[in-house]
């Protein structure tokens, strides 16, 4: 449990790193990462009966593994292919164990031996579901298992004239899962899960037809990448401009031409506006109420309509693209008896848009 403590929390730190093609579509991956297997204990019987016992310790390993799924939205389904391997750190047995020496076959007494080699590895052939939790978009979850079958050979040897153990025996396996996936593109998610992998009833035979039975378990941390085959939905148009062609309306004192504060905000407002109208054309519409003449009430109509044009000329709108008509008194807003001063008649309209202007 020590050596599982440390590989986790080496990769705790893993993970800290930078509309998905996921939901109902097939997906290949592949990951790699470390392992460690736990002591495997055998029963040992010999031929004539006699039983003893013994440990393999290992080293840490690697897994490897590839898929191929299907991502019904919530629930993945796939098979897998996968490869462990860890080499032999002891051997403790409480049998003899046969070696082979210059002078021939001699057996080494029970005991443990530090500097035992060899290698335990399991190929498997699994079939996965998973659950995913968590937002598409961001770092998601998935818890899941396995099962299938496995192929566990172990190789053990005390010196190099020759392994006493090197057999194979293919049995059911299972497996529990849980991880993390983001993506890295539309297509691309990045992986980290742990797995843990269980063979039982692993029966092998040494060089003295001494039957072994065993299981094999380990432990793995393992990062990936996971390429899908989905549509990748296409993002959303942006949001359509919208002219405003008003009409946007300022007002005037009596007898005046003076673009005041109020009606600055309002044409400040128009400009802004503007920007959403391309290239359009402004039209500039004066107006006087009936307390003047009607020829002088054109003359003030066209004074408003220029002090407004010049405002919006001086907000970057072009000159160009700005016509001016004088109304006088005759279109009112509110109608009233000659000689009424009606602020709301002493105004300037800003339309935008086609024809405007002509």
């Amino acid at each position: 449990m020590r050596k599982l403590a440390v590989v986790l929390a080496l990769a705790s730190t893993a993970l800290a790193s930078p509309a998905l093609a996921r939901d109902n579509a097939w997906y290949v991956g592949a990951e790699f990462g470390g392992m460690i297997v736990e002591d495997i204990n055998y029963d040992i019987t010999a031929t004539n009966g006699a039983t003893g016992t013994s440990t393999v310790d290992h080293d840490y390993g690697y897994d490897t593994d590839g898929v191929v799924g299907y991502d019904f939205g919530g629930f993945r389904l796939e098979a897998e292919v996968g490869y462990k391997q860890a080499s032999v750190d002891s051997y403790t047995s409480t049998v003899t164990i046969p070696v082979g020496t210059a002078a021939g076959l001699v057996n080494a007494g029970p005991g443990t031996y530090d500097y035992a080699g060899g290698r335990s590895s399991a190929l498997s052939f699994m079939v996965n579901g998973m659950l995913d939790f968590g937002d598409d978009d961001g770092i998601q979850g998935f818890i899941g298992g396995g099962a299938g079958v496995a192929r566990i050979k172990s190789r053990v040897a005390l010196n190099q004239r020759g392994s006493f153990l090197n057999d194979s025996d293919t049995v059911f396996a299972w497996q529990g899962i849980a991880g993390v996936r983001a993506a890295l593109t539309d297509r691309i998610d990045a992986t980290l899960k742990y797995r843990f992998f269980n063979a039982s009833n692993v029966e092998l035979v040494d060089f003295q037809n001494r039957a072994y039975e065993g299981r094999f378990r380990s432990h793995s941390i393992l990062g990936g990448l996971t390429y899908n085959f989905g549509d990748v939905a296409a993002p959303p148009p942006p949001p359509e401009v919208v002219c405003s062609p008003g009409p946007f309306i300022v007002f005037f004192e009596w007898d005046k031409s003076d673009i005041t504060p109020e009606a600055a905000s309002i044409l400040d407002n128009a400009v802004t506006q503007y920007q959403s109208c391309g290239n359009a054309q402004v039209m500039l519409a004066g107006h006087a109420d009936r307390s003047g003449s009607a020829s002088y009430n054109v003359g003030l109509s066209q004074r408003r309509a220029d002090a407004v044009k010049a405002y919006l000329t001086s907000r970057s709108i072009p000159d160009s693209v700005i016509s001016t008509e004088a109304f006088g008194e005759s279109r009112p807003r509110v109608d009233t008896a000659d000689g009424v001063r009606e602020v709301q008649n002493r105004r300037v309209e800003v339309t935008y848009g086609p024809g405007s202007g002509m």
